[in-house]
């Protein structure tokens, strides 16, 4: 068996252990290419195994075709894989992952994202920034590996459903190096480098690599608004004179700005994109006119940074030091620190209040104005009026200030030895993490027409005024009360300032057991989680005699100096065993059972009353079990698995509407049960033609639901956003000369909400891409290719509004949801030297 067969089905993770683990880890260019060499990959022990001898479902894609899938975030890569649905319809970050029936607002909550064996952020749930927004991937990376279940889930900073591990290439004895410019449709331009090689001459044992890119896009979809932004990474590699093992030291640096898309009203018929005022399909909502809203505060005037998107600058340094010591004994040692200026600012997907397009005349009904007075609005821009018919938007910018600082750690020692007519790999490890996160949150309420780029309009209502109780009443034609000034209908001003940090300490055991046909994992672990919140006060300021500011919402919330600290804490532990029989060359039957443990995020700590206690925090319990086969031949390679898991008393944290142009965090406590199947297969047809595929269907339910009224709701819905079924079909074919792929992922229906009262249909995404390579001298060539991401250009919806939740519900004119993104083509030359 070749891991070459499996390329497509190799799945592992690099998050701990010892010198197998370290030289994956570190993507070594002689020992790890996966299309041309037999690398062991390891599955979290000391051991390194083939992806057909590991006891639990795993998969890896390397570089090339990493190249292929990647049209603009994680979501492009990651939903190729099966057990998982994974959709990016917000643009570049954010990608919203969901994997085997686990209840998830999306994100990364149950499966870390890690570099190199090293999580891009320790702990999840500080803010709600997923953690792809500190990283971007470039031409840096080698492969990407993926595991689910089993011992390997104990490891480093743990897992309950799995880990994403991006595997960054390592410098060699020889130079080498990659150029690249891509090119795509609504004004995308971005070009990468990499470069490794010797330090020192070619018998050196000291080796760097680099890695960079700078990326300039008016898209994904055009909203006067730009995505522009690099990013540097790197790293040295020394390797010990005595082949024992390397130090590795790893850098980062970005600076990027990324537009994020939230969902808007579709047709409420078709839930396709609908006709905006300039007869055209509005695509966003997002619009460069409202960086112009201002307004005063007790600390001088706030002006919206919503212009800026989603702003990542800063940076990470870490090391990987492996060391194999002799007489079997093996440390690994990792750490890190990074520190980033981060906001996240985002345009939302309504006021809050009316959510939908209304006429002027409905829309000043619609916030309680109607029936007094002639209302009419005007463009800010040009002063001209808005006509009758045209549809007015009520929306918002949630301003969000999220500088973070992370520190993590990790050391393992092994130890090999033959005992009881078995191998035993014995490690003892310990992970620490110290994470800081800041959530500073502006809300800002404005009115536009209805269109893609909309315009800031006024209302105004004449003969109307307002009486001292704040009601509307009828005055004299000429007498105007002013529904917006400046565009902005209320200004909410700062909705939430919390600091949150936390600290996790775990140390874990595990044996792998290798004893002839049989493959034996176990392994214990256990953490506690220290938390603390601090929590400014806010209060409200009265700005009614601010010119720039309507006089019929009047109040700014802002903070008044007062805090209280909040702590929490526990600790669980998580256990789990793998196990797998060879029955002959071809077949391997595996199975395993993991009982884990996820704490509930920081951010969903709720202080009782006006005390600085915190309500009840308690680790969500997670089990998981697996069974299955792996085959492989010289044609087919694959597997069929079946799982289930339950989770007991998840706190789910959700950005809903208050009602009134706020948002709040609203905290729900779940249980759920899933069961289901999950297959892939590689098909090698020829030397230069492949077919592959993979299918999950999942069967999820609430077992139990307490909403944050303390209300038993929802028992027996199916999870949010999580399909019955997915499947991915694909072909390859490539003679070194030409290329051609063709890759399909079917989204089954699933609902928008927990409450099950929007169901949203099924898609089909289909992406293409085809290359010549032309070889311009020794160990030189250029590669010229086109890529299609959404072939047919489907445009359905992938979420509703998270906003609405529950109350969200079908059959109106308009249905607030996020489509899935619009085809684009890229063009790239890529230049390998």
């Amino acid at each position: 068996m070749t891991v070459k067969k499996w390329k497509l089905l190799l799945f592992a993770t690099t998050a701990s252990m010892a010198i197998p683990v370290g030289a994956a880890a570190q993507g070594d260019d002689e020992d790890a290419n996966i299309e041309t060499n037999d690398l062991i990959i390891v599955t979290g022990t000391a051991k390194g195994r083939t992806g057909f001898d590991t006891p639990q479902s795993v998969n890896a894609f390397p570089e090339e075709d990493l190249r292929k899938f990647t049209a603009a975030n994680q979501a492009d890569i990651l939903t190729q894989l099966p057990g998982v649905s994974a959709e990016g319809g917000g643009g570049e970050v954010a990608t919203n992952f969901f994997v085997r029936g686990l209840p998830s607002g999306g994100q990364f909550q149950f499966t870390p994202l890690l570099y190199d064996g090293i999580p891009a952020f320790s702990t999840f749930g500080l803010n709600s920034s997923a953690f792809d927004v500190y990283y971007r991937n470039d031409l840096g990376i080698e492969r990407l590996e993926y595991v689910t279940g089993g011992v390997s889930n104990l490891f480093g900073p743990g897992s309950v459903a799995g880990i994403i591990n991006y595997i960054s290439k390592t410098g060699g004895p020889e130079s080498e190096g990659t150029a690249q410019i891509e090119w795509a449709n609504r004004g995308r331009f971005r070009g990468d480098i990499y470069h490794s090689g010797p330090i020192g001459g070619a018998d050196s044992d000291t080796f760097y690599a680099i890695s960079a890119y700078y990326r300039h896009d008016e898209g994904t979809l055009v909203s006067g608004l730009d995505t522009e932004g690099f990013q540097l990474r790197g790293n040295i590699k020394h390797e010990f004179d005595d082949g024992s093992g390397a130090f590795t030291v790893y850098g980062q640096y970005i600076d990027d700005q990324v537009q994020f898309f939230l969902p808007l009203p579709l047709d409420g018929a078709t839930r396709e994109r609908a006709i905006g005022n300039d007869g055209r399909e509005v695509f966003t909502l997002n619009t460069a006119q409202a960086g112009q809203l201002s307004y005063l505060t007790p600390d001088g005037r706030f002006e919206t940074p919503i212009e800026d998107g989603v702003v990542t600058e800063g940076g990470s340094l870490a090391f990987v030091f492996d060391k194999e010591f002799g007489d079997g004994w093996n440390i690994n040692a990792k750490g890190k620190y990074a520190e980033y200026d981060h906001q996240f600012n985002l345009f939302l997907d309504g006021d809050g209040v009316t959510n939908l397009p209304f006429t002027t005349s409905d829309y000043v009904d619609e916030l309680g104005f109607g029936g007094v007075g002639a209302a009419s609005a005007v463009f800010l821009d040009d002063g001209s009026a808005v006509p009758d018919n045209f549809l007015l938007f009520g929306n918002r910018t949630l301003d969000r200030v999220r500088d973070a600082t992370d520190f993590s750690g990790e050391v393992n020692i092994s130890k090999s030895v033959d005992w009881g007519g078995a191998e035993h790999t014995f490690t003892l490890g310990g992970f620490f993490a110290n994470t800081e996160a800041k959530d500073l949150n502006f809300i800002t309420t404005y009115v536009t027409d209805f269109r893609s780029e909309p315009r800031l309009v006024d209302i105004v209502i004449d003969g109307a005024t307002e009486a001292p109780d704040g009601t509307l009443v009828a005055a004299a034609p000429g007498t105007v009360f002013q529904v917006t000034q400046n565009g902005l209908l209320n200004a909410n001003g700062v909705v939430g300032d919390r600091d949150r940090e936390a600290q996790r300490y775990a140390v874990y055991l595990a044996d792998q057991i290798e004893a002839g046909r049989l493959s034996i994992d176990v392994g214990f672990r256990i953490e506690r989680i220290e938390g603390e919140v601090l929590q400014r006060e806010l209060s409200q300021f009265q700005v009614s005699d601010d010119p720039q500011v309507n006089n019929s919402i009047e109040n700014v919330g802002f903070q008044n100096g007062d805090s209280r600290i909040g702590e929490v804490s526990d600790t669980e532990w998580a256990a789990s065993g793998s196990i797998l029989y060879n029955v002959s060359d071809n077949i391997n039957l595996f199975g395993n059972f993991s009982r884990g443990f996820f704490f509930p995020e920081v951010r969903s700590a709720q202080f009782i009353f006006d005390t600085s206690q915190t309500g009840p925090y308690e680790g969500e319990i997670i089990k998981t079990a697996e069974a299955g086969v792996k085959f492989d031949t010289d044609r087919v390679s694959g597997y069929v698995t079946g799982f289930w898991t339950t989770l007991d008393g998840r706190q789910s944290v959700d950005f809903v509407n208050d009602g009134m142009g706020g948002i709040i965090n609203q905290v729900a406590v779940q249980s759920t049960r899933a069961i289901g199947v999950e297959a892939g297969a590689v098909f090698r047809a020829t030397d230069f033609l492949t077919f592959n595929g993979n299918l999950t269907w999942r069967d999820h339910e609430f077992t139990d639901f307490t909403d944050n009224l303390g209300n038993q709701v929802n028992q027996g819905n199916e999870l949010r956003r999580q399909p019955n079924l997915t499947f991915n079909t694909g072909a390859t074919y490539d003679d070194g000369r030409f290329d051609f792929s063709i890759f399909h992922n079917y989204h089954g229906e699933n609902f928008a909400n927990d409450g099950n009262t929007v169901m949203l249909d099924s898609y089909n995404l289909v992406r293409i891409e085809g290359g010549y390579t032309h070889e311009v001298g020794d160990n030189q060539a250029v590669r010229l290719s086109v890529n299609v991401f959404n072939l047919f250009d489907a445009d359905t919806a992938t979420e509703g509004s998270p906003r609405q939740g529950d109350a969200q519900t079908g059959g109106q004119a308009f249905f607030v949801g996020r489509p899935i993104l619009p085809r684009r083509i890229t063009v790239r030359a890529t230049y390998d030297f």
